[in-house]
């Protein structure tokens, strides 16, 4: 199973949303608070210029914000790249 990290701060919503999914599906994560701005640069330059929280990674993978990962989710596709049977 790949690594997980998500970039947060504490009162986003779409945070919350995003780990609740993926405790949803079992899936353990590594959780980075932005609230350090040497973090959040860190999180911008990975995100390759999104300032937006969340911003998931799965491996090397940039998936994106709670959205991205939703909509991967309804089309079948965040289950593999989980390394999870569908």
């Amino acid at each position: 199973m790949p690594k997980v990290e998500i970039y947060t701060t504490p009162t986003c919503p779409y945070c919350h949303a995003a780990k609740a999914l993926l405790d949803e599906k079992g899936v353990p994560y590594e959780e980075i608070s932005v609230l350090e701005p040497e973090l959040r640069a860190a999180m911008v330059q990975r995100a390759h210029g999104r300032r937006t929280v969340p911003q998931i990674f799965v491996g090397a993978t940039h998936i994106g914000g709670y959205d991205d990962m939703a909509a991967l989710d309804r089309r079948g596709k965040l289950d593999p790249l989980l390394g999870q049977e569908a």
